[in-house]
């Protein structure tokens, strides 16, 4: 018997993982795990715009994914509404279709309960949570136009194991807003379902990230929280990689609604 995949190929139809050609929007996406993402993309032939505050490393990430596709850089500052408003601006007059919609753009901050300042609680949860509920909203209409019944588009939301588990360390903020945006998914895949377009999380572990480095920087503290890994390391790129290519792929278009951990076994 012919294997499925063999008779697609066969047939002249297209791969079942291939994000080939899809206009993907990545949040976050010049440094740590939005930027994996962006250039797993980039690389898999996928017209990519990555977004971030306006800085000097944007610019040097589109550039250097530019030299293996397509991918372009749009400042926003998503702590605020005025950056959500200016990207999705930005992306509408580029993009009248988005299949893919990636929401990594995050914060953290880290204090005992009595010295936790209400300005990192409140840009946390403006950053992680709220930009996404109101950046989604304002790009409906262009993935709705990119989505279709066999390959819907996708909106694949970054969340965290923090979401799912108490960690070691005081991010009380961050592990709030995470755990929330896990069941943001939830209610927004219930609410889009019919107009073709999912919605999933991913809860990755631990990455190199600028995020990650109070915890990798030093041998010690990575021997020390790599051990409570099952698999015994942190993430590496393309494991961040494989699931959003899947998600955003027709191989992930009967999935929504879920949250996805990528973190080695870490909630276990």
């Amino acid at each position: 018997m012919v294997r499925p995949d063999r008779a697609a190929v066969a047939a002249g139809k297209p791969d079942l993982f291939s994000v080939a050609g899809k206009r993907v929007l990545v949040t976050g996406g010049s440094r740590g795990i939005g930027r994996m993402i962006a250039a797993g993309f980039v690389e898999a032939g996928s017209r990519v715009i990555i977004s971030a505050r306006p800085s000097e490393e944007l610019e040097r990430a589109a550039a250097a994914m530019r030299a293996d596709g397509e991918c372009v850089a749009v400042p926003a500052d998503l702590a605020t509404m005025e950056g959500v408003r200016t990207l999705a601006a930005a992306v509408a007059e580029t993009a009248p279709r988005l299949d893919v919609l990636v929401n990594n753009a995050g914060t953290t901050w880290g204090a005992p309960p009595r010295e936790f300042p209400v300005e990192r609680w409140d840009a946390a949860l403006a950053t992680n949570l709220r930009s996404v509920f109101y950046l989604t909203v304002a790009l409906l209409d262009r993935l709705r136009a990119a989505g279709t019944a066999d390959d819907p588009a996708s909106v694949i939301n970054i969340g965290s194991v923090d979401g799912l588990r108490v960690p070691d360390w005081d991010n009380f903020a961050y592990s709030a807003s995470k755990a929330a945006l896990h069941q943001l998914t939830r209610q927004l895949a219930r609410r889009v379902a019919a107009e073709q377009v999912t919605v999933n999380a991913i809860a990755p572990g631990l990455f190199e990230s600028k995020m990650t480095r109070f915890l990798l920087d030093d041998q010690a503290g990575r021997d020390r929280v790599t051990a409570d890994v099952p698999l015994g390391r942190i993430g590496r790129p393309e494991d961040v990689i494989g699931v959003t290519r899947f998600l955003a792929s027709r191989a992930g278009a009967y999935l929504t609604g879920t949250v996805i951990r990528v973190d080695g076994g870490l909630a276990i």
